[in-house]
């Protein structure tokens, strides 16, 4: 009666994994209960997870094909713009379908954009080929296309490219404050990305010790346009959650991920912690630091453990 924060599906958007190679669903094993789908398993999905109350999906895509510009991200038939198109036409305006807008997955040498010969990320020619995905994605069916490059101007490139082609209507929900962090090594075993030469994106994600640059960008994404802002881990950058809800009043997001799920879940499976109580416990304390929107790995489980 006297709680202060309630964590309730409405909360919730769930990350999932669509393969254009696979011909059956495989598990990720370094995130446990977490799926690598096929079209049709993805649509399945999506279906159960609709009936559980989950109110969207961000999408990430596997391709058959990777290059050094990442262009299999932008095909009207690529991986995710099939994925789009089968969901809308499955669950109409019933569920949010998100679009995650990057190509880390869709090029050779796993960085978020183009890269010059001398190794450099081209800020510019990459912000032409996000301009490129977004269109695709809103055509297909996205309702919210999700940059997440931390490329300079990304927001304001998207917005003309989508405004120009009359898809004013979808919506951006930036990676305003996304670190270049620890906990992203099960995200890339789910889709098979590994940065060339050793390579980091320390260049173009923030330094984990910065927090007033946070700041910085996240209003930078806001006075370009963005819908709404994301920060980028969770649970290890509470404080950047605060301050963002504190500057703004558009829906700030919370990406809980998969470094963050999978330690929960390796501790749990050897009964150091109580899975389930953690589970809620720091997801809630998202939602407390003042994010609206979760995406988390948990997304399905805490959906059936609220429906019982």
């Amino acid at each position: 009666m006297v709680a202060e924060t309630t964590l309730t599906v409405d909360d919730l958007i769930a990350p999932l994994f669509v393969s254009e190679t696979l011909s059956a669903p495989r598990e990720i094993p370094s995130l446990p209960g977490v799926m690598q789908h096929t079209q049709d398993s993805l649509r399945a999905e999506v279906q159960r997870l609709g009936e559980l109350g989950v109110p969207a999906v961000i999408l990430f895509g596997l391709p058959a094909q990777k290059d050094a510009t990442g262009s299999e991200a932008a095909n009207p038939d690529g991986v995710v713009q099939v994925a789009l198109q089968n969901l809308r036409s499955d669950v109409g305006d019933d569920m949010v379908l998100m679009a995650d807008l990057c190509v880390d997955e869709y090029t050779d040498h796993g960085h978020c954009g183009i890269v010059t010969p001398d190794g450099q990320v081209d800020n510019d020619a990459t912000l032409e080929l996000y301009s490129d995905i977004a269109v695709a994605q809103a055509e297909a069916g996205a309702d919210i296309c999700a940059p997440s490059g931390m490329m300079d101007g990304q927001v304001l490139a998207i917005r003309d490219a989508l405004d120009s082609e009359n898809h004013e209507h979808v919506a951006i929900m930036a990676y305003a404050a996304k670190y270049a962090s620890s906990f992203y090594g099960p995200f890339r075993d789910a889709v098979d990305v590994t940065i060339a030469d050793g390579g980091d994106r320390k260049g173009y994600q923030q330094d984990y010790r910065n927090a007033r640059e946070a700041i910085d960008e996240i209003s930078f994404d806001l006075s370009e346009g963005a819908d709404m802002v994301m920060v980028k881990p969770a649970l290890a950058y509470l404080d950047i959650v605060a301050a963002a809800r504190a500057i703004t009043n558009v829906p700030v997001a919370a990406y809980h991920v998969s470094g963050e799920y999978s330690m929960v879940k390796a501790a749990a499976a050897n009964g150091w912690i109580d899975g389930e109580a953690a589970m809620f416990e720091i997801l809630t304390s998202i939602k407390r630091a003042g994010a609206d929107l979760i995406l988390t790995y948990f997304a399905d489980e805490v959906a059936e453990i609220l429906a019982r």
